[in-house]
């Protein structure tokens, strides 16, 4: 096995001085509760959706779709989790209904992002689920560039069925995730990176 020797520190250093660069090295994730408006306009996030949408797609499949949350509709879809949360847990005090109620009203805007798998003997599942993965970091960096905050959280309500029936999936859908955008409060703090000398390798050959 070769050595890595160097690359503990790479992640942590400039590779250019390239904006592209500059903004992959720099992205952030910041939290859906320290955003504020104003979120993108509709012009805007059709921008950022369609770099969203600019993912590696085997067959071309486009399996996966947006159902974008904003205005009244965040408090509707928070009365359904609301709802939701009472069925599945009747204890549950009415501070903790309050705070389902009022998920989609952290961030000005959110954007749920559809698993919606196509059957393809040439394109299988996981394929189309990693593809999907990409639709969610992608906008992420859209909103970035932007100028926006951005968050991918999934939470309780990302793999309940009562909830993905209210918002309409099919059987075979699944939500990949909920991309929360909206202006931060303040500047991110960068996070701990993984060293990234502990994991990658550079095999000589194969493992007996």
């Amino acid at each position: 096995m070769k050595a890595v020797a160097g690359f503990s520190d790479a992640n942590r250093q400039n590779s250019g001085d390239s904006e592209v660069l500059r903004h992959l090295s720099a992205r952030r994730s910041v939290s859906a509760a320290a955003m504020t408006e104003p979120g993108p306009d509709h012009a805007t996030l059709a921008a950022m959706l369609t770099i969203a949408a600019r993912v590696p797609d085997h067959k071309k499949l486009a399996p996966w779709r947006f159902i974008v949350i904003e205005g009244e509709a965040r408090a509707r879809f928070g009365d359904l989790l609301a709802r939701v949360c009472a069925v599945n847990e009747p204890e549950a005090s009415a501070t903790r209904h309050e705070t389902e109620r009022g998920r989609f009203l952290r961030a000005p805007v959110v954007v749920a992002v559809v698993s919606s798998p196509v059957p393809h003997p040439a394109a299988p599942e996981w394929e189309q689920v990693l593809s999907v993965g990409a639709v969610c970091l992608n906008l992420l960096h859209a909103a970035a560039a932007n100028g926006f905050g951005g968050q991918w959280i999934t939470e309780w309500y990302a793999y309940d069925e009562a909830v993905k029936a209210g918002f309409g999936l099919k059987p075979e859908e699944r939500f990949a995730g909920f991309v929360y955008i909206g202006t931060p409060k303040e500047k991110p703090t960068d996070r701990d990176r993984p060293d990234l000398g502990a994991i990658t390798s550079f095999p000589d050959g194969p493992v007996a």
